[in-house]
């Protein structure tokens, strides 16, 4: 379909939970198909409806040359944990070392309404986390210990790209008072 704009860190749909999808119809199919141009433009091994600024709950991935899209997800972690370096298309050029479960069953539906499971190790099982998390509103940065979320956000307050949300349209538009307000109000 076409390419969507990527909502970088500080935009705040990629902290607010997104909702539900309660209609499996062409407009969803548009959705899953512009996340997937979206995803392999950038290129990413995955991306979340709210990271082009849609708050349901829908994402795609691209892992191992298999892609893929859930609707809906909910998710079964194993208690056997691995760590690896984790970046995210949101925070450009960020890459941390972030604990996740093992492996990750995920319950879900296509596009269609049909339901659908997932089951991943490594990898795969990190990108289902990652994905789903995007939709409870949790970014990969919640995930690093003090320290690295620290040395994280020292990155991102010096990188280039921090403050685009702002250039997106998303700040809130800012009128001058014509009348004197005796520098009581903007």
């Amino acid at each position: 379909m076409s390419i969507q704009p990527i909502r970088y860190f500080g935009d705040p749909v990629l902290t607010t939970a997104a909702s539900p999808v309660t209609t499996f119809d062409k407009e969803l199919r548009n959705l899953i198909a512009d996340l997937t141009d979206t995803m392999q433009d950038a290129p990413g091994a995955g991306l979340a409806a709210p990271q082009i600024g849609v708050s349901l709950r829908v994402f795609v991935w691209n892992v191992d040359d298999a892609l893929g899209h859930l609707v809906n997800p909910t998710l079964d972690l194993s208690e056997e944990m691995q760590d690896g370096d984790e970046g995210c298309l949101s925070f450009p050029s960020l890459s941390y070392n972030t604990p996740r479960a093992f492996r990750a069953v995920a319950m879900g539906f296509n596009m269609h309404g049909e339901p659908v499971t997932i089951e991943g190790t490594e990898f795969l099982a990190r990108a289902l986390q990652h994905e789903t998390d995007h939709l409870n509103g949790i970014l990969f940065i919640d995930k690093l210990s003090p320290e690295d979320r620290k040395l994280a956000m020292r990155e991102i307050r010096e990188s280039d790209w921090f403050g685009e949300a702002v250039n997106l349209g998303d700040a809130p538009t800012i009128k001058v008072s014509p009348h004197n307000t005796r520098g009581l109000g903007i």
